[in-house]
């Protein structure tokens, strides 16, 4: 399932790729503009903190621009990148321990509603639920948004954070596990 704003790898990607792998910027630059927004939300969601995000995501497309020539398949190009922002901030969280309160920047998503009680309860909603992300071990999370907010597949999401579908299938069951627990007042 391809999620709204996110493109479709194919033939145009691929071709984009191979023209940046040879030095085009402004190929590169079309990439940068098409896949930095998803890398975005991946990395506020991970780390709670859009400073970190942005920081985050900025290195994952320096580095990968730079190591453009080392990616054997063009069409690997968007895995090769979640694989990049997910490592990315596992880094950042493991050397941030223990986890930082919830950044009210990344409270940004929450809707803004004609109705003032409704709206109230819709950002306490999304403030539960990001401080129960802030609860899940950093693997977790990451295995979470990767599948429920970015749509990736198992073997996908395996692959990203170098585990076995197995294991990622559980971390995601342990994740919604909790996540509904905290999330029950509001069902």
């Amino acid at each position: 399932m391809v999620r709204p704003g996110t493109a479709v790898p194919g033939t145009e990607e691929t071709a984009l790729v191979a023209r940046a792998r040879n030095g085009d910027v402004r190929a590169y630059e079309s990439l940068v503009r098409r896949y930095q927004e998803p890398m975005y939300r991946l990395a506020v969601r991970m780390l709670s903190s859009s400073s970190d995000a942005e920081d985050v995501v900025q290195e994952v497309f320096l580095t990968a621009w730079r190591r453009l020539d080392q990616l054997h398949d063009d069409s690997a190009f968007v895995g090769w990148l979640y694989r990049s922002t997910t490592n990315r901030c596992l880094n950042v969280l493991r050397a941030r321990r223990p986890m930082a309160d919830v950044d009210p920047d990344t409270t940004a998503t929450r809707r803004v509603d004609a109705q003032p009680e409704h709206a109230a309860e819709l950002n306490d909603q999304v403030a539960a639920l990001l401080a129960a992300l802030g609860q899940l071990t950093p693997e977790q999370r990451a295995c979470w948004l990767l599948r429920e907010v970015h749509g990736r597949s198992y073997d996908e999401i395996a692959h990203v954070v170098d585990s076995s579908t197995t294991a990622v299938r559980g971390r995601i069951a342990r994740a919604r596990a909790q996540l509904a627990e905290v999330m029950r007042p509001w069902r």
